[in-house]
């Protein structure tokens, strides 16, 4: 039985260190016009709603996302990963998080492609369904156990 959830941890100090070198590694390899292929052999259930009853649970975001939402003097390696939660975020108010899937997917060009797999049986849905509302060129498979 899986007992690890994303969700009770999503946008705690851990993330937003993963999260902004995944963005500068991201737009590290965009400066070359090769088209790359970005692997997420973990990818969780895509988004995460910070006042869902899990966030709540554990608070982790407050001392992760929730200390630099909106501050005005962070240094310039954190704009391309701050500028993907603001997009997940219009309204200025900081209701969800999005985990690696959704940051690469929002960082990638049209010539780079996604793959992402999930071991979770509650999770695996989640993020199809977060990958179905858009026209993304992703492919998604569940990780296969071995027995």
């Amino acid at each position: 039985m899986l007992s690890y959830r994303h969700s009770f941890h999503a946008g705690n100090h851990a993330d937003v260190l993963k999260h902004t070198v995944q963005s500068l590694i991201i737009e590290s390899l965009k400066e070359k016009e090769k088209p790359f292929l970005y692997l997420d052999t973990h990818a969780g259930a895509g988004r995460y709603q910070l006042s869902g009853e899990h966030a709540e649970r554990t608070g982790e975001y407050l001392e992760g996302i929730a200390r630099i939402w909106q501050q005005d003097d962070l240094p310039a390696e954190l704009e391309p990963y701050i500028s993907v939660v603001e997009h997940f975020n219009r309204n200025g108010q900081l209701r969800y998080y999005p985990g690696s899937p959704l940051i690469a997917r929002q960082l990638l060009r049209e010539q780079d492609s996604l793959q992402m797999t999930e071991l979770h049986p509650s999770d695996f849905p989640l993020l199809r369904a977060e990958f179905r509302k858009t026209a993304a060129r992703a492919s998604i498979k569940p990780m296969a156990t071995s027995s």
